[in-house]
């Protein structure tokens, strides 16, 4: 019924995941790759019936997938979220924290505070709490996996107009390297994955005037797509990635190589 490691060496037979923002783009991606790999899967967002049928999606592949409608603008509804995974499953092996928000395209000076707001709450501030949530079901159990989803915008901002995302994504990464460092002893194993130049609905919002342009100037000459970097993350949710702590992971196109 499953197929664990017929498409990959990295199988999830059997694993509970919870993966956030996961109604579309990456999020989405993620979630059926570790469907195909065996994984049971809590997931995660605010449009019911894209959830819905993400999840019709996954469970084709012999699996379980549920999903639980949260807005994870709000630390109740993420700490809800964590607990529906916990719940449903019993335990929580990997947790790919996915959920992202960018703010309308303008200079800094013209944000409004509601934008800034907006992306620290949902980019910041709701990784502490899922995080804070999930290592704690990760301790008592005795280890987990744990993969926030940054940008390259965290490290080299390339999209003038989208500062507030580009400060909130540096700090998700900082945060992610802390935390590896605090509770790999542990035996949590926490990383990041920073895609950049990648089709995603995201992307497609952001107002970008010459999309052909922006693919030309990579040196792979072309836009990435969703599920290239669910393979990544799936890398770094795998056991063989078992050495891997406090990484982050560019997943773009040769974009921070430049």
């Amino acid at each position: 019924m499953t197929s664990s490691t017929s498409e990959s060496p990295h199988g999830f037979a059997g694993k509970a995941v919870l993966v956030t923002g996961a109604t579309s783009g990456i999020g989405a991606a993620t979630a059926l790759a570790f469907a195909r790999r065996g994984a049971n899967l809590l997931l995660v967002g605010r449009d019911r019936d894209r959830g819905a049928a993400v999840c019709r999606d996954c469970t084709g592949h012999g699996v379980r997938a549920l999903f639980h409608a949260a807005d994870l603008a709000r630390p109740e509804e993420v700490r809800g979220a964590v607990a529906a995974a916990i719940e449903a499953f019993g335990r929580l092996d990997i947790a790919f924290n996915n959920a992202g928000y960018q703010e309308p395209r303008a200079p800094l000076a013209a944000q409004p505070d509601a934008a800034y707001d907006q992306v620290f709450d949902t980019n910041l501030r709701a990784l502490f709490h899922a995080m804070k949530a999930e290592i704690a079901q990760m301790l008592q159990q005795g280890g987990g996996v744990i993969v926030n989803n940054a940008s390259v915008s965290g490290l080299r901002n390339p999209n003038p107009g989208l500062s507030l995302y580009a400060a909130s994504k540096a700090a998700a990464i900082s945060l992610t390297r802390s935390a590896a460092m605090e509770y790999a002893p542990a035996g949590i194993r926490i990383n990041a994955i920073s895609p950049g130049r990648v089709v995603t609905p995201m992307m497609l919002g952001s107002k970008i005037a010459d999309m052909a342009a922006v693919a030309a100037g990579l040196p792979l000459r072309r836009m990435g797509q969703p599920e290239e970097v669910a393979e990544a993350v799936l890398w770094l949710a795998s056991d063989a990635a078992s050495f891997v702590v406090g990484h982050n992971l560019c997943a773009d196109g040769g974009f921070m190589a430049q």
